[in-house]
Formats: C-alpha cells, structure tokens, sequence
C-alpha cells in the first residue's frame, strides 16, 4: 500500500527535465550574485570591515592609553618609593648627626663634671689638710691651756714636738 501511494504521489509531482532553459536560470543565478554582490554585499561588507578596523583602532588607541598610564603609574610608584627611601636616609643622617651632637655634649659634660669632680677632692683634700693642721694647732692650744689650768703653770707641758701620725 505504501508504495502504491509513493508510486502515485511521483506520478502527480513536477519532473525537471533539462532542456535548453537550464542556460537561462544558471545566467540568471550568475547574474543575481553579480547585482547582489555590487549592490548589497560589497557595501555591507565594507562598513563591516570599516567598523572593525575603527574599532580595532578605538581599541589599540585604548591599550595604548592604557600602557601609557600604566607606564606613568609605574614611573610614579618608583619616583615615590625613591622619595621615601631618601627621606628615610635624610631622616636617618640626621637622627645620626643628633646623636653625635648629643654624644659630644655628653662627653664634654662628662669630661667637665669629672674635672670639677677632682678640683673638688683637691680643694676637699686641702681643707682637710687645713682643717687637720687647725685642729691640730688648736688640741695643742687646748691642751696647753688644760695642762696649765691643771699645772697651775703658764705654758707648761706643751711641747712644740711634732705629733705621731
């Protein structure tokens, strides 16, 4: 039944015999795709490549804006970083020269106090040799006095011998 009905449906479709109108349609064809390509084609295929050869353009203009600044940041960061650390030494000469300074003060204090210090025992050393020979001469005094309170006698018993150290 089936091919029966195929059968049939092959009898009532159209058949293409070739015959001389073939050169007709395949002329027709060639020059449809010569009018389509000069009036449509080639137009639109020319604004296309023109947008992206603008966009491309656009683009490289971008990433080369883009390489420039980050260029400029990169020569920024360093300029900067340079800056920092030649403050940092700046800051680290001169806390080092203060230092120096402070040291030298110091040592000149020092030098200073240490010789106040020994003018000090000296002068110290002789007031206590003055002091020692003053009450040495007034023992010697007092004690005449007494021995001569006591002796009932002017200036008796005192010898003018030196002491024992």
């Amino acid at each position: 039944m089936s091919l029966m009905l195929f059968l049939g449906f092959l009898q009532n479709s159209i058949q293409l015999v070739p015959d001389g109108t073939i050169f007709l349609h395949i002329a027709l064809i060639i020059f449809m795709v010569y009018v389509l390509n000069a009036t449509l084609f080639r137009p639109i295929n020319r604004i296309l490549e023109e947008r992206e050869r603008r966009t491309r353009g656009r683009s490289g203009e971008a990433q080369d804006t883009l390489r420039r600044v980050d260029a400029n940041l990169k020569r920024y960061e360093n300029s900067l970083r340079e800056a920092r650390v030649e403050g940092y030494q700046r800051l680290e000469q001169e806390r080092a020269e203060a230092m120096r300074v402070r040291q030298a003060q110091v040592d000149k204090v020092r030098a200073e106090v240490t010789q106040s210090i020994a003018e000090q025992k000296t002068a110290i050393q002789v007031q206590t040799t003055e002091a020692r020979a003053s009450l040495e001469g007034d023992a010697r005094r007092i004690a005449g006095e007494i021995s001569s309170q006591l002796l009932r006698r002017p200036g008796g018993g005192v010898s003018s011998a030196q002491p024992r150290a």
